[in-house]
């Protein structure tokens, strides 16, 4: 991290000092230099940045396309086959099944709850202690998360001690433990309930900020008007911070779409779990087909970019 900071500082003040040498704020064309200075100088702060983004984010996108065109070793050209072979693949219907499902419940429970939250957790005395509870998720890996609730939903036979916390409830009131995430259907709930306990916080933190930053004045003609405290949240401050509702939404929406690392460490996609990130990556290194996976990945990225679009677009509304 400081060779890094170092690295970026000396690059910065070099270039500068280059770009000052080249072209003095002195002599006769001193009016000159100083509009060719300053017509350069913001590409030695974006270069970097460029040149990284199109190693690590253009370079593979056109690859993948590139990929989707060929084999499994990535040489022979087989045209359309891997997008016909992705149309009738039943694996893939499921994913898509699946990522859909996520879709639907994954960014509005954890922007719910993460409203709820928010609005809660400003009323009492010991909110900031509550708030850095609910954020802690965040601080954990999505693996660490995965393994956590792994044990939370751990099964053992009938009869035996039941160390995962849900059937130790669940025989405790004299049900039968179940294997709950090899449960069709069902076990996709399961899994999305660590999403959402990790994105409940995130929301929070920025639904709280965008609350505190209320006019007090609409707060106060509504309860003179004799608005109810549920008619204050309801009416008054979730219309006015419906912008910043809308891009929580949509960022958590972007980031189930890319859903991986949960499903790999609870099911690897068994039992009816599969979801199209965890697809990629059993076509990309169990079945080494880069064909079939740059195929999967394209349906990612094309799944992505219209929300990613919208979400900067509402993001610069709130900005003006």
């Amino acid at each position: 991290m400081i060779l890094g900071v170092a690295a970026c500082f000396g690059y910065f003040w070099g270039s500068n000092r280059l770009l000052d040498t080249l072209y003095p704020a002195r002599g006769e064309n001193v009016g000159a230099n100083l509009t060719k200075a300053n017509a350069i100088r913001p590409w030695l702060f974006l270069g970097p940045a460029i040149v990284i983004l199109g190693l690590y984010l253009v370079y593979p996108v056109v690859n993948s396309v590139v990929l989707s065109f060929h084999g499994p070793n990535g040489e022979n050209w087989v045209g359309l086959a891997n997008y016909r072979w992705l149309a009738g693949d039943a694996a893939f219907r499921e994913s898509m099944r699946n990522n859909i499902l996520w879709l639907f419940v994954v960014p509005a429970a954890a922007t719910f709850f993460g409203l709820i939250s928010a609005a809660l957790t400003d009323r009492i005395s010991w909110g900031n202690v509550a708030k850095s509870l609910i954020f802690m998720p965040m601080a954990i890996s999505f693996i660490g998360a995965s393994v956590i609730w792994k044990f939370i939903y751990d099964y053992r036979a009938a009869g035996s001690e039941q160390i995962g916390l849900l059937n130790a409830i669940v025989t405790s009131f004299g049900f039968e433990p179940q294997a709950w995430i090899t449960v069709p259907f069902w076990n996709n709930f399961f899994l999305m309930v660590v999403l959402i306990w990790i994105q409940t916080g995130f929301a929070m933190v920025i639904l709280s900020a965008a609350l505190r930053g209320i006019p007090e004045e609409t707060i106060e003609a509504a309860i003179i008007d004799g608005a109810s405290p549920f008619q204050i949240f309801y009416k008054i401050k979730v219309p006015q911070i419906w912008g910043t509702i809308a891009v929580v939404w949509t960022t958590i929406t972007i980031l189930v779409l890319k859903v991986f690392d949960i499903v790999l460490a609870m099911t690897n996609g068994q039992w009816g779990s599969q979801v199209l990130a965890n697809y990629m990556f059993d076509w990309m290194f169990r079945g080494l087909d880069f064909g079939r996976a740059s195929t999967i990945a394209l349906v990612i990225m094309a799944m992505v970019i219209p929300i990613m679009i919208w979400n900067i677009r509402e993001a610069r509304k709130d900005i003006k």
